[in-house]
């Protein structure tokens, strides 16, 4: 199968994961858990594009909570060191959005794959501002890594952000909030934002671009827990690029843009055996 037939079910498994933080407070939870899920969402075709991209996708979904090797909310990956302020672990995850069918913007231009994420990341826990909400830092570096006729690296990103979590006893609903902002090397920003000169047109000059800051981002996000199979989410997450390395690139559209998604988790089976650590 190539991998640009894997990309629906890819996106949809990283959109599954907005569906978990009400699972994260809890005290016990399955070893795993396996099901379906559906999400539906519109993006920008890339950071700073002035065209979007919309999903409808339904897939199958697996949650493992091992340990040392886990698939979950935070990605597919193994957590090498754990104590109680400080995690690190290494894998997985969804990346920037990026659409070959990305606008006039780019037309003529080189298309767009699908973008995943692979590398370390270290998570600090600052703080419980409550006895059901907790605030951490997280702080991974991740190789961006293209899939579109092969697989190929286009780029080294670094993504801090601060992320705020909170559950009321017997409430069915969670929340979380998080703020970031999302710094790529020189080969990141040359994929979304260079024009070559065999790329430029009387409305396209040719452009060079520059390592530094993407995008400064706000997101927002709950979820409803409906009954023990199945849950409900959806989130927001606004996008300011007024302060982009690259903001002069004719590539770069907006100053500023939002992404927004609904969807639901069905679990249809999950194992007897409690996971030793539910985070």
């Amino acid at each position: 199968m190539s991998a640009r037939k894997l990309i629906p079910g890819a996106l949809a498994l990283a959109a599954l994961a907005f569906a978990l933080p009400a699972a994260a407070q809890q005290t016990t939870l399955p070893l795993w858990e396996a099901g379906v899920g559906g999400f539906a969402a519109s993006t920008p075709a890339y950071p700073g594009a002035d065209s979007r991209s919309g999903r409808v996708l339904a897939v199958p979904f697996f949650i493992y909570r091992g340990e040392v090797l886990r698939a979950d909310g935070g990605g597919i990956g193994a957590r090498l060191v754990r104590t109680d302020r400080v995690e690190f672990d290494i894998g997985f995850a969804a990346s920037l959005p990026a659409r070959s069918d990305s606008g006039a913007a780019r037309a003529g231009m080189p298309d767009l794959g699908f973008l995943g994420e692979f590398g370390p990341r270290v998570k600090v826990f600052l703080t419980n501002p409550t006895p059901t909400s907790r605030l951490r830092l997280d702080l991974p570096l991740r190789a961006v890594i293209e899939f579109r006729d092969g697989v190929r690296r286009q780029g080294t990103t670094f993504e801090p952000r601060l992320v705020y979590e909170t559950r009321q006893p017997g409430s069915p609903w969670s929340y979380d909030a998080n703020l970031g902002l999302v710094i790529g090397d020189s080969r990141i920003n040359r994929y979304f934002y260079e024009v070559a000169p065999q790329y430029a047109t009387a409305a396209r000059p040719a452009y060079q671009a520059d390592a530094g800051l993407m995008l400064v981002r706000l997101g927002l996000s709950t979820s409803y827990k409906f009954n023990d199979d199945v849950r409900l989410f959806g989130f927001v997450r606004l996008e300011s690029y007024s302060g982009a390395a690259n903001r002069d690139s004719p590539l770069m559209k907006k100053d500023n843009d939002a992404s927004a998604g609904v969807g639901f988790a069905w679990t249809l089976g999950r194992s007897k055996t409690a996971a030793r650590s539910a985070q």
